[in-house]
């Protein structure tokens, strides 16, 4: 074939001329890329809302314990949206606005809501032509910089055998604590956090944001129980994310039915609209474990939908529970005999003596004895350790779940003593003393940062990157130098563009 006149030389003329752009403008990305080492390796794993949300609607965990530092209130507390990567942005962690989080109390044993504390949440977008969650640095909650900011409403519901007997506003547009994007974005969280803590007119509290995952475990337990030796235990395989909490502290007197029968059923509930614009429920969390090694897979999504009440359909997942035949299979632990009805009276009755209400109908709710004091030097193991404060009283942030289901489940209730555990003992952070008591939110700032002495990253870029001689630029030279090396490239390939329409007499359209 023969060659056109000129194009081969153009063809060469203009890839030299972008070869010179790129390379400007890669420089200007080495720049930016050096200011954060590694951040590049996660940026598209939630690109953007609809696969973000997802989670939006899964209750991770349920807590209900009497306030240490205020004995006369009951301190209630569910998560969502699990796993959350700190440095999860641009699209960082909402609440849903489709969505009702509904904290249920049966305060008579009788399986059925007498209260739902009802949350609903909204978005406000500041600036819609930015993919910017903040602006600028945030310290506080109405900054112009925190460009996605939500509220929410608290509506309670008094019911009777579930029909409506009144519903009550109890907050209006109360402020929600956003992600803690980094250091740099909020350097104050806590002054954040403490802003997003709101005072109800009827003597509760409430906080709704971002929290450090309270609950500490080590999830290999997946893998072949523990990789089938006892190989993989001892890391908490949750520090590091977060979650979204919702807290609620409420006076004892208004979730008990009297001071005669003091104690209450806990669990939450997520629901949302389906196609046809009804409330569906997608979500359902009391007791810790129960759906995730209790009920098997034929049972999990019947159970999310489900009421307390219809509870006696999943008995037999706790009178003859599959885990304990898999640690005999592996491990050659004697099961316990079956049935198994002292994992009724944990997960579906309560304690006799403890947290039982009188005529209790069976069913998975967290019960909580509002009349026992908190323990001065709370124990882990709670009730098996001696301590009545904690779980399965209820569920303090420090009690050690896993280590207390493991060994209940192995029989440590009727008579097969054990010290069964994952080797997790608490939190990789610590817990507040007042309300909400959960831990900060691990900021997405964490890890390594460039240094700015010695062979550094920013000083592997080369003298040429620094105004100033070597080891005397700042960071706004440095960013300064890249954009004009950036600026310069983008103007090569438009110098080299034009050039070449000229070369060949076409337009471009």
């Amino acid at each position: 074939m023969t060659p056109l006149p000129g194009r081969g030389v153009g063809h060469r003329s203009l890839a030299t001329l972008l070869c010179g752009a790129l390379a400007a403008g890669g420089l200007a990305a080495a720049g930016v890329v050096a200011l954060e080492p590694g951040a590049a390796s996660a940026s598209s794993h939630r690109e953007a809302p609809l696969i973000s949300g997802q989670p939006q609607y899964d209750n991770t965990d349920v807590y209900a314990f009497v306030s240490p530092d205020k004995p006369d209130t009951t301190t209630l507390v569910a998560n969502w949206i699990p796993f959350q990567e700190p440095a999860g942005g641009p699209n960082f962690y909402t609440f849903a606005e489709d969505a009702q989080y509904d904290l249920h109390v049966d305060n008579n044993g009788d399986a059925q809501s007498e209260l739902i504390f009802r949350y609903t949440f909204r978005t406000h977008t500041k600036n819609e032509n930015t993919f910017l969650y903040n602006t600028g640095p945030v310290d506080s909650l109405d900054d112009p910089d925190l460009n996605i900011t939500q509220t929410y409403d608290i509506d309670l519901i008094k019911l009777h055998r579930q029909k409506l007997v009144s519903k009550t506003k109890l907050a209006d547009d109360v402020p929600v604590a956003p992600s803690n994007v980094g250091k740099a974005s909020m350097p104050d969280y806590g002054k954040l956090r403490s802003q997003a803590v709101y005072k109800l007119s009827n003597g509760s509290t409430t906080f709704a944001g971002q929290a450090d995952d309270p609950f500490f475990l080590d999830l290999r337990v997946f893998d072949l129980l523990y990789g089938g030796d006892l190989s993989e235990v001892g890391r908490d395989t949750l520090k590091g994310y977060n979650v979204n909490s919702i807290a609620l502290q409420v006076p004892n007197d208004m979730l008990t039915e009297s001071k005669e029968q003091p104690v209450v059923g806990i669990w939450s509930t997520t629901q949302r609209k389906d196609a046809r614009g009804h409330w569906r429920q997608v979500s359902r969390l009391g007791n810790p474990l129960v759906n995730e090694v209790v009920n098997p897979q034929k049972d999990k999504d019947r159970f999310n939908a489900s009421a307390p009440w219809d509870d006696a359909q999943f008995l037999k997942n706790v009178t003859n529970p599959e885990l304990p035949k898999l640690i005999e299979a592996i491990y050659k632990i004697d099961a316990p005999d079956e049935p198994r009805n002292d994992l009724v009276d944990v997960f579906l009755k309560g304690v006799k003596g403890l947290n039982q209400p009188p005529s209790v109908r069976p069913a998975e709710e967290l019960r909580l004895n509002t009349s026992i004091k908190p323990a001065a030097t709370p124990k882990r193991l709670g009730v098996l350790d001696g301590d009545n404060a904690g779980f399965p009283n209820g569920r303090r942030l420090t009690d050690d779940v896993v280590d207390e289901a493991l060994q209940v489940m192995e029989g440590e209730l009727v008579g097969s003593k054990n010290d069964l555990g994952d080797a997790v003992d608490a939190n990789d952070k610590k817990f507040g003393g007042s309300f909400p008591y959960l831990a900060e939110p691990t900021a997405g700032s964490r890890g390594a940062t460039a240094k700015t002495d010695g062979n550094s990253v920013r000083n592997q870029l080369g003298d040429a990157l620094n105004t100033s001689g070597v080891g005397g630029g700042s960071d706004t030279t440095l960013i300064v130098t890249s954009a004009a090396a950036g600026a310069a490239g983008f103007l090569l390939i438009a110098m080299a563009l034009v050039w070449w329409r000229r070369r060949t007499r076409r337009t471009y359209y």
